[in-house]
C-alpha cells in the first residue's frame, strides 16, 4: 500500500478514468483515497483517450478487450454485437467514435489494468 509523503516509483503510478455521474466510479476514487493511494484522474468524457492511451491500456488489462465496451443504450442504439467488439481494433475503433461506451472506471497501476467491476477489484488491486 501506497504511504503518505513517500514518493511513487513508476511502477506504483496509478491513473483512474473517471466519469464522476456513475456511482462504480465514485467508489474507485474513494477507494483510492481512503488507501492513501496517490493518482491521476483522467475525466475521459472531457479528455477522450487517442488510440495510443486506448491501446496502452488494452496492453496492461486483465479482462477480455470487449469488456472495456459498454452494453447500454447508446450500445442499442447503435445495434451492436458482441460480434462487433471482439478485436483490440474494432474496440480501439469504436471507443474512439463512441467514448461515452468505455467502460467505467478503469484503473492503471503501473502494468496492471483492470475495469473496477466489480468495485471490491479496485480495492485489491491498489492495497
Amino acid at each position: 500500500m501506497a504511504e503518505y509523503g513517500r514518493a511513487m516509483t513508476s511502477d506504483e503510478h496509478v491513473t483512474i478514468f473517471h466519469n464522476p455521474r456513475c456511482s462504480t466510479s465514485n467508489h474507485a476514487m474513494a477507494t483510492a483515497d481512503e488507501l492513501g493511494v496517490a493518482h491521476d484522474t483522467v475525466l475521459y468524457l472531457k479528455t477522450p483517450p487517442d488510440e495510443a492511451t486506448l491501446r496502452g491500456i488494452i496492453a496492461k488489462l486483465e479482462d477480455p478487450v470487449s469488456d472495456l465496451v459498454r452494453r447500454d443504450a447508446t450500445w442499442d442504439r447503435l445495434g451492436l454485437t458482441d460480434a462487433d467488439v471482439t478485436t483490440e481494433d474494432q474496440v480501439v475503433a469504436l471507443l474512439l467514435a463512441h467514448t461515452e461506451l468505455l467502460q467505467r472506471p478503469i484503473v492503471v497501476k503501473g502494468e496492471r489494468a483492470i475495469i473496477g467491476r466489480p468495485k471490491d477489484r479496485v480495492r485489491q488491486l491498489l492495497a
